[in-house]
């Protein structure tokens, strides 16, 4: 695995494209200077591992439904009629989401080790930061794996095409409307928003941005922003958290679901995609995969391992156990209230002192490649590192 130096960015020019998080709170740089050199037959190998491990979790999450094991995902009940309903009609369409994974350089497998199918952040960072990154060094800026911004495009229009081929969208377009929503005061949430917001508006899709808590939810007639109705709302907030925070907001989104007059991005369904819990059930259903790790709901036997919670994020609650249950690093949390899940522990890439994590977008195929830097778990302070392929 080689690992170059890259000049940095200035923080001006950052903010310039639109990366105000560019700084951690510890007063180091989020955008990493490593550029991490891969061959075309890696980024193929990521490629063709996250399509399938998509098709994988359809076919587990069929299973979740046919066999009522939303508890077992630690999933309110509030939640589960929209689910169902979003998963049986096509129109509840999955735009993206993101594959955290360890192994694929060095010889060594890939591996899942969790799918971020509601609300995954870093999308602008690998669609826009790390093509600026290339090209600000003089390098070839295409040589990337990394697609993003037209595979979200033509995704957006599978909204009105409900199949592979978009061709027909301009004909069967009529007028739509896209409200995209997220909470005020967070520049990376927001400029996520606002980035697919402009995935959605290239597409040809009326969009529009507006802070969450102005956002008017009707059961009976259905989202409205500012006075204007909207067929659409993507809402860059948790399902998770609607419905432990928010019940009467829940409520009110399933009345507006059951009166069809409103479409939740992301659906409702990728909710049992993002629980970690549902790890467990993929390894039921696929047992000893290459592409999936041992994972249980119970400790491991004779294993190193990780514990995870349900719905912790960056890293958060997360312990690394050796084979005796013996805690090799934890990091504390505000998630400890979630059920916990145990899975195989595997290596992450490392050169030095520090570990690199790949990561890859999703949006109906998988379509860019990014890598967090960090220690032995990814949190609030890993790196974005940006890659070449030569």
């Amino acid at each position: 695995m080689q690992v170059k130096t890259l000049n940095p960015l200035s923080k001006q020019a950052l903010e310039e494209i639109g990366l105000e998080w560019h700084t951690d709170p510890d007063n180091t740089d989020y955008i990493s200077t490593d550029l991490i050199t891969i061959n075309q037959a890696q980024a193929d190998a990521y490629y063709g591992a996250c399509n399938e491990l998509y098709d994988m979790c359809v076919e587990t999450a069929q299973m979740v439904i046919d066999q009522e094991r939303f508890f077992e995902l630690d999933i309110p009940n509030s939640i589960v009629p929209m689910i169902k309903q979003s998963w049986e009609n096509d129109i509840h369409w999955h735009i993206y989401g993101r594959f955290d994974l360890a192994g694929g350089l060095e010889g060594q497998p890939i591996k899942l080790l969790e799918f971020n199918a509601d609300t995954p952040t870093m999308l602008y960072e690998s669609a826009l930061v790390q093509w600026a990154l290339l090209k600000h060094n003089g390098f070839n800026a295409e040589l990337q794996f990394n697609n993003i911004f037209e595979a979200l495009g033509e995704n957006f229009k599978r909204l009105v095409t409900l199949q592979e081929d978009t061709s027909a969208f301009s004909q069967e377009y009529e007028g739509w409307k896209i409200l995209f929503s997220c909470v005020q005061g967070s520049s990376e949430e927001e400029r996520t928003t606002r980035f697919l917001q402009e995935c959605a508006k290239s597409a040809g899709f009326n969009t529009q941005f507006g802070y969450i808590d102005k956002v008017e939810f009707n059961a009976e007639t259905g989202v409205f922003y500012e006075g204007v109705n909207y067929e659409f709302l993507f809402k860059l907030i948790p399902w998770e958290n609607i419905a432990i925070d928010e019940p009467e907001l829940a409520l009110l989104m399933q009345g507006m679901m059951e009166n069809e007059n409103t479409i939740f991005l992301n659906p409702a369904y990728t909710l049992i995609f993002q629980s970690k819990r549902f790890l467990k059930l993929l390894w039921e259903r696929y047992p000893n995969h290459p592409l999936l790790l041992e994972t249980s709901y119970e400790p491991l036997r004779n294993k190193k391992q990780v514990r995870k919670v349900a719905f912790g994020r960056e890293g958060a609650n997360t312990q690394i156990l050796n084979p005796d249950l013996s805690v090799v690093y934890e990091t504390k949390g505000i998630y400890g209230n979630h059920k916990p899940i145990y899975q195989e522990f595997a290596p992450l890439n490392k050169v030095g002192e520090f570990y690199y994590q790949p990561n890859v977008f999703y949006a109906y195929e998988a379509c860019g490649l990014g890598f967090r830097k960090g220690g032995l778990v990814m949190d609030n302070f890993s790196k974005f590192v940006s890659h070449i392929i030569q």
